[in-house]
């Protein structure tokens, strides 16, 4: 195991028998150190994952039985509790919380067990007797196992591969192929490049499971490993692309209705009157909220499915195939058979967006519709208020010549009452001549001093 030299150490890098490296590679003879720099965090884990999941070798004649179990969190979590369960039976080391990947030997058949974010896969591989293919049907690696545990399985079981990996190449050698797989389905094409040939008929059997032929020829254990994994994976990823299918048939449905009420919507926003918009814009909004939800329920399902279509062409691209003669290719099944599929998702995913655009757009039409009818009675009141400014000056204008007359009056018998009293200690006028003649004052002085007060208040003077 490697151990992590302390912080300021240096390495010396060694070639065979002990000798540095550093005297091959640097003129001066020294060895080469490279110090201990920071490092980040992600640095491992990041550099480990061109290595995770690796394929095992194999070595034919073999049995291989793959199990992918759909399974939502707490049953992929069930899922790594029946491994432990599995693995205490048999006195192995348990998996922690962390473990996504195991592989682990049972002496009767081999486990690969793999934790995806949506499903579970189960890989059993248990050595083939070649013996007595052409008098019965070969048993899958999962009859190795416990059948009670086996059927415990936490999950629902999306698909289920029985895979047979033989040695010879050609039917006529071995009389496997037409024994376990319908021939009017048959789908072949060789492998690796010409080193291997590989049927199938993508058909569920009785015993519940799809059926495929390996046989192997010269291909080494390593590359053998390698292929089986990539065909177990165009099987799983194939189902799994294809769970996008019945959520686009639910959504194209809905779409269609949602487009229906969408044209009745614009046929009667067009003809609507002032009273009838809040309706619509009420029914607008369910709809807009109808057509989110479906998008939101559907999107996250169309995109993984998008995906693992993509994986499916990359396994397919990475087996290698060519024709065998007279016989459909995997990737020309592939590309038959689901590419409608796949055409029916982005189809619906494309209508999806369409139809939130134009709800959006109709939307916005009916909002700036009735924003303007909005402005349109907010210009009405303005108005009306500016009329009723008009009228309060005109009556303010009366109230202020009523209050000049007052003010004078008031004033003026102030001073008839001062001219009264005066006229006794000598004052030459008499009361009455004496408010006459200081009526024009009062009321001149009234009038001006509320104009003043007037300009001050409303124009800042």
């Amino acid at each position: 195991m490697a151990r992590t030299a302390p912080l300021g150490a240096v390495f010396v890098l060694h070639g065979p028998a002990g000798a540095t490296m550093g005297a091959q590679l640097n003129p001066s003879h020294r060895p080469i150190t490279v110090p201990i720099l920071p490092q980040h965090p992600q640095r491992s884990a990041l550099h480990n994952e061109v290595h995770a999941r690796p394929p095992e070798s194999l070595a034919a004649p073999i049995a291989v039985t793959h199990v992918v179990m759909w399974a939502d969190a707490a049953e992929r979590e069930a899922s790594r509790a029946h491994l432990a369960a599995l693995l205490r039976d048999h006195h192995q080391a348990l998996p922690d919380a962390h473990t996504t990947h195991l592989r682990a030997d049972f002496g009767a058949f081999r486990l690969r067990w793999e934790l995806h974010t949506e499903f579970v896969t189960w890989t059993f591989t248990a050595p083939l007797a070649p013996e007595g293919f052409g008098t019965r049907e070969p048993q899958g690696a999962a009859e190795a196992l416990p059948q009670a545990w086996l059927e415990r399985l936490p999950g629902r079981c999306l698909s289920c591969l029985n895979l047979w990996v033989l040695p010879a190449r050609g039917t006529h050698d071995v009389p496997l192929v037409p024994q376990v797989l319908r021939e009017d389905q048959l789908v072949a094409s060789t492998v690796a490049d010409g080193f291997g040939e590989v049927y199938t008929d993508f058909a569920i059997h009785p015993d519940g499971s799809s059926r495929m032929v390996l046989l192997a020829g010269g291909l080494t254990p390593r590359r053998l490993g390698r292929l089986v994994q990539r065909l177990l994976e165009i099987e799983t990823y194939r189902m799994t692309a294809l769970l996008g299918l019945p959520a686009a048939h639910e959504a194209a449905a809905m779409l269609a209705e949602a487009e229906r009420e969408l044209a009745a919507l614009a046929d009667a926003i067009r003809a609507a009157e002032r009273d009838a918009e809040p309706a619509l814009l009420d029914r607008l909004t369910r709809l807009a909220g109808q057509v989110e939800s479906q998008y939101a329920a559907t999107h996250a399902r169309f995109s993984a499915s998008r995906a693992y279509f993509e994986l499916v062409e990359q396994r397919t691209r990475d087996i290698a195939e060519s024709r065998l003669a007279g016989m459909q290719t995997i990737g020309e099944f592939m590309e038959r058979r689901l590419s409608p599929a796949r055409n029916t998702c982005a189809w619906v995913a494309r209508r999806q967006d369409a139809l939130s655009q134009r709800v959006s757009r109709i939307s916005h039409l009916l909002r700036t519709r009735v924003e303007i009818e909005q402005q349109q009675s907010s210009q009405a009141l303005l108005a009306a208020m500016n009329q009723r400014q008009d009228l309060q000056l005109k009556l303010q204008a009366t109230v202020e010549g009523l209050s000049v007359a007052a003010i004078t009056y008031y004033t003026v018998g102030l001073i008839s009452y001062l001219a009264k009293g005066a006229h006794q200690l000598g004052w030459p006028w008499s009361a009455e001549s004496t408010a006459a003649a200081a009526i024009p004052l009062v009321a001149a002085s009234v009038w001006w001093s509320l104009r003043r007060l007037h300009q001050r208040m409303f124009h800042g003077r």
